[in-house]
């Protein structure tokens, strides 16, 4: 069981949200709209895929890192680099 299945229907409904607004992107190059119109939009689904970024990280913390630690030390150790290499990627781009 992942950490965001409580929230899957959530997330999904997010993504579908963010994958409308790609098209609406590409659409908007396809018609030549104006550069930072187009940038504008850009900020926004990127804001939006970091919010799901962020969210699914408070959840692996919240769940597959506790349950990882009650397992044991080692468990907890290995989650815990996941999370923290996660937290570089994002940070990263």
């Amino acid at each position: 069981m992942t950490g965001y299945s409580g929230s899957k229907d959530d997330y999904l409904k997010r993504l579908r949200r963010i994958e409308g607004q790609v098209r609406g992107i590409h659409k908007m190059v396809e018609e030549d709209t104006y550069c930072i119109d187009v940038l504008t939009q850009v900020s926004a689904v990127t804001k939006a895929l970091q919010a799901v970024s962020l969210g699914l990280l408070e959840d692996h913390v919240g769940h597959c890192v506790v349950d990882a630690a009650r397992e044991s030390d080692e468990s907890a150790q290995v989650k815990v680099r996941e999370a923290s290499d996660a937290i570089a990627r994002l940070v990263r781009s």
